[in-house]
């Protein structure tokens, strides 16, 4: 079904391997590897690499590497092993860089949103804070609405006051928050393969018609832009990771391009 070329079948091979290693054998990989915000302890330089080869579901792993047997082996086709190899670590790098960008921003806001609350705790603006910033836990409906009932409470207030300080410590310290996956060297494979062959056919489940590669892309990164716009609580997926890895793809792309019109 899938003609696989030299380096695609390589980066297959390491994913599931290393997938099996940090599921079964070796399950610190997980912490050593993913990419971790700016400012965390956990936070390595070798985790812009490490993170791509990480995944975190045999379903996430499936995904990936789906994308990858697909649409990888016509790009290393035409452009052979070596300068493919190069184009996805460029691009996963890259989206891991981009994404640090958007969650050191995200880092900052939360942080001015957590001063403000220390200024004035409100039971409103506890409830907000949690569903943005961790919607899955437990109890602070209840706080929030006691400190609504008694907004002089010393005692709610301080309470408040250490529920936010704790989101804000997990938020940046904690051993599961780092990213990892594979999708942001995929989504720049995506783009690659919409750039050089634009009009190429592709059956997208559910959809009844086979749609031209372009259309899906351009499709896919208006829907990882909307949901990394208005990101639904509890929802974990780096959609500007992926995004990142488009806009790499395309910066790369185009710089071969001019360095030398004969690339693909």
């Amino acid at each position: 079904m899938f003609n696989l070329t030299p380096t695609v079948r390589n980066l297959l091979i390491a994913n599931i391997i290393l997938f099996v290693l940090q599921d079964n054998l070796l399950p610190q990989l997980t912490q050593f590897g993913s990419l971790f915000p700016l400012g965390s302890p956990y936070f390595q330089a070798w985790q812009f690499i490490t993170y791509m080869f990480l995944h975190g579901s045999w379903t996430h792993l499936l995904f990936n590497m789906f994308g990858l047997i697909s649409f990888g082996p016509m790009l290393e086709q035409r452009w052979g092993g070596q300068r493919f190899l190069t184009f996805w670590l460029i691009c996963g790098f890259g989206a891991g860089v981009l994404y640090e960008g958007t969650r050191f921003y995200e880092s900052a806001r939360m942080e001015t949103l957590r001063t403000e609350f220390l200024a004035h705790p409100t039971g409103g603006d506890l409830a907000e804070f949690f569903r943005m910033y961790d919607p899955n836990a437990q109890g602070y409906e209840i706080l929030a609405a006691a400190l609504t009932r008694n907004p002089n409470s010393a005692e709610l207030r301080q309470s408040a006051v250490q529920a936010v300080d704790g989101v804000v410590n997990d938020v940046r310290n904690s051993p599961s928050g780092g990213m990892l996956g594979a999708s942001g060297a995929l989504f720049g494979v995506l783009m690659a393969f919409a750039y050089l062959f634009p009009n190429t056919k592709l059956i997208i489940f559910p959809l009844p018609i086979p749609l031209a590669a372009k259309y899906v892309i351009f499709g896919y990164a208006a829907l990882e832009l909307y949901q990394g716009v208005h990101r639904v609580p509890g929802d974990n997926v780096a959609h500007f990771a992926h995004l990142g890895g488009l806009i790499i793809g395309f910066v790369v792309l185009k710089i071969w391009e001019r360095t030398n019109p004969d690339f693909y």
